[in-house]
């Protein structure tokens, strides 16, 4: 068991909370934001404190961290503070959902985040600071890279490769056998069928409303 304190204090920090509580061995000691964001002395019943005196409270010898923070700037903001963390000399923990299939035998890496109902078929490699949210496929022999985000329900086929600060968006598809390159953004629904681009993103148009009502339509 190893006491962990959260960088974060908002809804994944408090989500982080209650996984790390409920399923792992880990124990949630406190949180910590930088002081420009910090509103209160606790968050989630727990201690809040400014990041640049957590060492003082919160000894790098004595407790993990976990970087509990979204995809804001395309993985940026999270990786940023993950280096931060790592720089003050803390070890950074990752959450695996009991309640995921994973079926790779090769290492995760640190500071990731992966929930409930992903399957994650053998030979696939994942680095660190990877969020999987609920319910995504990621197929064999693919490869996650570092500082990526995965909503939910996306289908990653077999020997693709997710480059770095990526973000994959709610029930996308990625074809087997591409790499989606560096800091691409696929959009919610969308099918990638080849390579993509280094920052590009790849959209599909939202569902129009019809000129009816719904007691108008035929079911």
């Amino acid at each position: 068991m190893a006491d962990v304190i959260i960088f974060g204090a908002g809804d994944i920090a408090r989500l982080a909370h209650h996984y790390f509580s409920t399923d792992s061995e880990h124990r949630v000691a406190g949180f910590t934001v930088d002081a420009e964001f910090r509103k209160s002395d606790t968050f989630g019943g727990l201690p809040l404190v400014d990041f640049e005196n957590v060492g003082r409270e919160y000894s790098p010898s004595n407790y993990s961290m976990f970087v509990a923070l979204s995809y804001a700037r395309m993985n940026q903001a999270r990786a940023d503070t993950y280096r931060r963390a790592k720089s003050l000399g803390y070890s950074l923990v990752s959450y695996i959902s009991s309640r995921c299939t994973n079926l790779t035998e090769a290492p995760i890496g640190d500071n990731c985040f992966i929930l409930e109902d992903n399957t994650i078929q053998p030979f696939v490699r994942i680095g660190s600071d990877v969020t999987l949210w609920s319910g995504n496929h990621i197929g064999h022999d693919s490869t996650i890279e570092d500082h990526v985000f995965v909503s939910s329900h996306v289908v990653v086929s077999g020997h693709v490769r997710v480059g770095t600060y990526s973000f994959l968006g709610v029930n996308a598809t990625l074809r087997n056998g591409i790499a989606i390159a560096p800091r691409t953004l696929v959009g919610a629904g969308a099918a990638i069928m080849g390579d993509t681009i280094e920052g590009g993103v790849y959209m599909v148009r939202p569902a129009q409303r019809i000129d009816k009502s719904s007691d108008q339509v035929s079911l």
